[in-house]
């Protein structure tokens, strides 16, 4: 150390050792405040994982609703075909928004298939009013019980994503660590929202 300050008069060594200590203290302050970023990063990614489960839960639940239908709904044929696309299209957007979670872009776009599917299925279950033997079939009121807790699974888990998002960025656009997170590429996430007239779960009615 001595050898660093040389010759340096006091006072030069004082504003040195300050300079020091403040370039310091906002170095160990950046690293903090990174290190925060990325846990609740990793925060609401965990958050839609959980997501992910009932998704994918609920895209393993139609073809079999769909194949017990199709045995009653032989007039309704167009009804099942829009259900089995809108869920083609929401499992191909759940599968690119879960390979990069950080991606607001693939985000709306699974929000908008979510959206259609839940769409599909609800005109299903109005078609499905109109036909007395398939409310009649067992399998067709077990699926349905298992589609509608699933559906409410899925709002609590998004609820929960959601939370963690908002904790997430509220976080990065704080003045001053709005910086930190500008720097290092900590981009906003988006909010997993599905359209209020499209969100209501199956009711089960058999």
């Amino acid at each position: 150390m001595g050898r660093f300050f040389g010759n340096m008069p006091p006072a030069t060594i004082v504003i040195v050792v300050i300079i020091i200590g403040v370039v310091a203290a906002v170095g160990f302050w950046g690293v903090g405040k990174f290190n925060v970023l990325v846990q609740l990063r990793n925060a609401f990614k965990n958050a839609f994982a959980q997501v992910d489960v009932q998704l994918k839960r609920r895209y393993d639940l139609i073809p079999n609703l769909v194949a017990t239908a199709k045995g009653y709904l032989a007039h309704e044929s167009g009804t099942l075909t829009a259900v089995v696309e809108a869920r083609a299209k929401a499992t191909q957007a759940n599968v690119r928004f879960a390979g990069n979670p950080t991606d607001p872009a693939a985000m709306r776009d699974l929000a908008q298939a979510e959206s259609g599917l839940s769409g599909a299925l609800g005109k299903l279950m109005v078609v499905s009013e109109k036909y007395p033997e398939l409310k009649a079939d067992a399998s067709m009121r077990t699926l349905m019980e298992e589609l509608a807790s699933t559906e409410s699974q899925i709002a609590s888990s998004r609820q929960s994503y959601n939370a963690s998002v908002l904790s997430y960025n509220n976080s990065r656009e704080i003045f001053p660590q709005s910086f930190i997170a500008n720097m290092f590429g900590f981009a906003a996430a988006e909010f997993f929202k599905i359209a209020e007239a499209e969100t209501a779960s199956p009711t089960v009615k058999f």
